[in-house]
This record gives C-alpha cells, structure tokens and sequence, in this order.
C-alpha cells in the first residue's frame, strides 16, 4: 500500500509554481465574487425584489443567487485549473514527463496535482462565502459549512476533467467542452434562477447535471433549508463523480505517462 509521501512532493511541485502566481489570483478570488454580488445579486436583485417572484419564496434574489455563484465559481474552478494545466504538463517537455521520469507513479502525479486543485478550490471558497457573508447574502455559522461543499463540486469537475485532459492533444477540444458544456451548465443548472422556470423536459435534464447537484447543496445549506435525504443525494452524486475521475483518471495517466 502506498504511503501519500509520493503524492506531496508532487503537491509541492505545484505549490513551489503557484508561489509566483498566487497574487493575480488571489484579485480574481475576491473581485469576481465582489463583481457578481454587486452587479447581479444587490443590483438585479432590487428589480427582482420589487416583483416579489414566488419562485424565490419570499428570499432576497442575492440571498438566492449567492450561493449558486458559489457553486458555478467552483464548477469553473475545477475544470480550469484541472484541464488545461493537465495538457500543458503531458506536452513533451511538460512537468509530468519530468515526475514520470523519477520514482513517481502516474497515480501519484494525479493525486498530488488535484491535491494543489483542492488547495486552489478552497481559498476560492473561503474568498467567496467571506464576501457573501460581508454582503449579508449567508450567515458566517452557515458560510463554513458552505466551504466544504463548494469544495466538493470543484472536485466533481476535476478530477473527471484531469483523467480526460491527459489523453487530449489540442487545446482546442478543452476550449469545445468549457464553451458547449460548462457554460450550458453554468447558465441552465439554477445558478441564477431555479430550474422550475425552465421547460419540462429540461428540467429532467438540469436534474441530471452534477452543477444543479452543486448548487442545491450549497443553496439549501445557505439558506438552511437542507433536508438529509436530499443533502446525501446530492453528496452523494458529486462523491460518485470525484470517485469515476479518480478510477479513470488512473488508468489514463498510466497509459499516457508509462506507455
């Protein structure tokens, strides 16, 4: 049985170049959320007050939407930084073939980027639900469990999308699946409005979408609506996704990086 030794020190790797970058993304951290709760969620969200929309139940639309963004930032999150750093590093003067020439393991290339990628999604989370807490949008008691979760989607969508970029040559079949399947998602899985107000028979399809999983759970913990039934269906779901990456994600890097 392996110990995790092999996978921290890929972990540093990431962590040892992340040092020179951690700035510029640490703006983007705390602008986006400011950006979005400002414009969409306080500003948009007077004019949706004002109609009293039954679908929100009563709820401010930034209370509403806050924790939707929440999710869809991890969703973004995960797929960015799991996809295209994957490609550039099986590229062939790419760090991975540099680890795959040492001791390392494929698996513990794997697992110690998408280590850096959990690091990643939680200074993200707690930038985000620090904002929507300024912002009055979730109380701090239920900010902290929103950390977690928001955790949890980003890894939905990691880990699925490193298995599959290993294998990738062009970045162009990255860009295809952010442009026809994260954005769709980002815009139809209730992040800005719920999925009721959608035709029938997408809304079967939303229900189906780890991002709509994503964003009940976050939203209901926000809110404090979570029901345990629903909530372990929905950590259920995204904890299936993150386990399928990590089984496929082994076979495909050990095939790409030890042919």
């Amino acid at each position: 049985m392996s110990t995790p030794a092999p996978a921290l020190r890929e972990l540093g790797y990431w962590l040892h170049r992340y040092r020179r970058t951690w700035r510029g993304t640490v703006v983007l951290s705390i602008a986006n959320p400011l950006l979005f709760l400002t414009a969409i969620g306080a500003g948009l969200g007077r004019l949706v007050d004002q109609n009293s929309s039954a679908y929100l139940s009563g709820r401010p639309y930034l209370d509403f939407i806050m924790p939707g963004l929440l999710a869809a930032a991890a969703m973004q999150t995960g797929y960015t930084e799991a996809a295209g750093p994957v490609l550039q590093s099986t590229r062939t003067r790419g760090n991975y073939r540099a680890a795959a020439a040492t001791p390392l393991r494929p698996v513990d290339i794997l697992h110690g980027h998408l280590l850096f990628i959990v690091v990643r999604l939680a200074l993200n989370a707690v930038a985000f639900t620090l904002i929507g807490a300024l912002f009055g949008a979730v109380s701090p008691l239920r900010a902290l469990a929103l950390v977690p979760a928001a955790v949890l989607v980003g890894c939905a969508f990691a880990a699925p999308a490193a298995a599959w970029a290993v294998t990738v040559s062009r970045p162009a079949h990255l860009n295809a699946v952010f442009r026809f399947v994260v954005m769709p998602l980002y815009m139809f899985s209730g992040t800005f409005f719920p999925i009721t107000q959608l035709p029938g028979w997408l809304q079967s399809v939303a229900r189906f979408t780890p991002l709509w999983h994503g964003v009940q759970l976050c939203r209901t913990l926000a809110l404090g609506t979570a029901a345990l039934p629903g909530t372990l269906v929905h950590l259920g779901y995204l904890a299936a996704m993150v386990a399928a990456g990590l089984l496929l994600g082994r076979r495909s890097y050990r095939r790409q990086l030890h042919p």
